[in-house]
């Protein structure tokens, strides 16, 4: 090891292309540099796993698949996913870097060129699995190494950054749609998105590095524990650490706690997923005018995510912060449900709803990602990626379940999606005296249907019509005219009542799946009782000062210099 490493403990450029451990903890620069890395990988990582859903009608129309089948497709992968992340756990053995910098490759690949290719609705989701087969793994990976550049204080902070790259990658999914998108061509966003993956790709396999493990195995409350973690991991024995790994930290408030925010968190993968079909179906906005809508969600939520770890790292409490976030995200659902019911709601009324939502979120998610893995180091610092993969497996087994789920409650989106523009276009078509006389006499153009000027109708029917219709010279001019709009009219008839029924159930079913948003996060709540960390700030202070007089202590018995903390 000593001969491929540099003077301050850095991978000589080739050799780190695989050898990716340092083993001196480095720099404010070089470590900003590190976690800046981390973070655009992630939000890379997301843009290409949520692009799906800012152009997910066109996808169902191009396939020709059913809203059901489209949700399967996210089901399977992210079943996928969820073992994915639990093998990932594997990273506090083999480490982290190698597989964030490889896999980046694969998926900005798939985005590029495979997916956008897809010739089938079965092919599509063959590539989409994959791509979620790497994201599962690469949600243990990345949160791994943002903890392990990020001592206890500031770790909100950091964590708020790397929470960045699902909501920054929806952003960019929304935001890059809402601008270049042009139905039906989803293509084309697929494209956009992997030309960036790749550029991402290069910048991260050459310069992502990772801490050694006798460095990222231990506990760093503060920068001022630089020195001494650097001197205990010279005696530190790896695999005593490790051993027994999965059963240190798989308690139940690691499993509990991880599950509350599972379940909160299904309002969000929701959004991701299906935002776009509910904003179509329910309130009539073109796919432009919803990832529009959209952006304001994400860009409330990324800027708060910022300002809220900021806070949660000054005031050294994550609980109080967790708490509120999650009785606003309720208030805010119960909101969300009211407007729903209203098709006429403005643009700017649901705007202002959604960026509540995002905002809420930030103040739940960021200090929660801070405390879980305060929670997990507690246990056992070295099982970080262990504990994450369990977080992993839980949270994508509930999208699984959810989405499985979710085409049993709302079973509208499918006529609408299908053959809504359709039925639109052929009721805009045909003039009103027509569709008014074809829907009072039903029965009869039903059988008059087959036949037209070339296969005229028998006698008897024939008679029927002139009987209803007002005469013969009437009967005939009408059934000139229809036959005039006959394709408007057969496009009624196939898929209009089915249209219809699915607009007018379309809010309630919204709703209801809503409801059950709401229900995960009241139970997400209490659940953030069982993380580790204070409630008062003052107490947290009180912690910090006491844990740097044992640092001063043990660095005094090991004969090491001061505590000053790295720039």
């Amino acid at each position: 090891m000593a001969a491929s490493v540099d003077a301050v403990g850095n991978p000589s450029m080739v050799n780190g292309l695989w050898n990716r451990q340092i083993n001196r903890y480095p720099d404010a620069a070089a470590r900003y540099a590190y976690l800046g890395i981390v973070v655009a990988a992630t939000i890379t990582l997301y843009y290409q796993l949520y692009v799906n859903g800012a152009v997910a009608p066109s996808i169902l129309h191009f396939f020709d698949i059913s809203f059901n089948y489209y949700v399967l497709i996210l089901v399977f992968g992210n079943a996928l996913g969820a073992v994915a992340s639990l093998v990932a756990g594997l990273a506090d053995r083999w480490g982290r870097a190698n597989l964030v910098a490889y896999g980046l490759f694969v998926t900005g690949a798939l985005t590029l060129w495979a997916l956008p290719n897809a010739t089938s609705g079965f092919e599509y989701g063959v590539f989409y699995a994959i791509v979620s087969i790497v994201e599962g793994m690469l949600l243990v990976a990345t949160p791994a190494l943002i903890r392990d550049y990020s001592p206890q204080i500031g770790r909100a902070s950091a964590m708020g950054f790397w929470t960045l790259g699902p909501v920054v990658g929806s952003l960019i999914v929304t935001e890059v749609a809402s601008h270049t998108f042009t139905p039906p061509d989803w293509q084309h966003q697929y494209r956009i998105c992997g030309v960036v993956a790749l550029i991402v790709w290069a910048i991260t396999f050459v310069g992502l590095r990772e801490l050694s493990p006798k460095l990222r195995d231990q506990v760093m409350v503060s920068l001022r524990d630089r020195a001494l973690i650097e001197a205990k991991a010279r005696d530190l024995d790896v695999e005593q650490v490790l051993a027994h790994h999965w059963k240190s930290v798989a308690r139940p408030n690691v499993i509990g706690s991880a599950f509350g925010v599972s379940l909160y968190l299904i309002i969000y993968y929701t959004a991701v997923a299906f935002a776009v079909i509910y904003l179509t179906t329910v309130f009539g906005f073109t796919q432009g005018r919803s990832n529009d809508l959209l952006n304001w969600w994400w860009g409330t939520e990324a800027v708060a995510l910022v300002v809220v770890g900021l806070l949660s790292d000054r005031l050294l409490v994550r609980k109080p912060l967790m708490f509120v976030g999650g009785l606003g995200s309720v208030a805010m659902t119960l909101v969300l449900i009211s407007v729903t019911g209203h098709s006429d709601t403005s643009f700017n009324t649901l705007a202002i709803v959604v960026a509540f939502i995002g905002f809420f979120s930030a103040l739940s998610y960021a200090p929660w990602m801070a405390a879980f893995t305060e929670t997990v180091e507690g246990l056992n610092p070295a099982a970080i990626a262990t504990g994450l993969a369990i977080w992993g497996l839980i949270i994508r087994s509930v999208v699984s379940v959810s989405f499985l789920v979710i085409p049993h409650v709302i079973s509208s989106v499918t006529p609408i999606v299908n053959h809504g523009a359709e039925v639109q276009a052929a009721v805009a078509q045909t003039p009103p005296r027509i569709l008014q006389t074809v829907q009072a006499h039903q029965a009869l153009f039903a059988q008059l249907a087959p036949y037209s000027t070339t296969n005229p109708p028998p006698a008897p029917l024939l008679a029927q019509a002139f009987q209803e219709l007002g005469g013969p010279a009437q009967a005939l001019a009408t059934l000139t005219e229809v036959q005039k709009y006959k394709t408007q009219l057969a496009v009624l008839t196939a898929y209009g009542a089915d249209v219809q029924a699915a607009q007018n159930n379309a809010a309630s079913e919204w709703q209801r799946w809503f409801w059950i948003c709401l229900g995960g996060q009241v139970v997400f709540i209490p659940l953030t009782f069982v993380l580790v960390g204070r409630w008062s700030p003052r107490k947290a202070r009180e912690d910090e000062e006491k844990h740097e007089r044992a640092v001063n202590a043990e660095m005094a018995t090991m004969g090491l210099k001061g505590t000053e903390a790295p720039a």
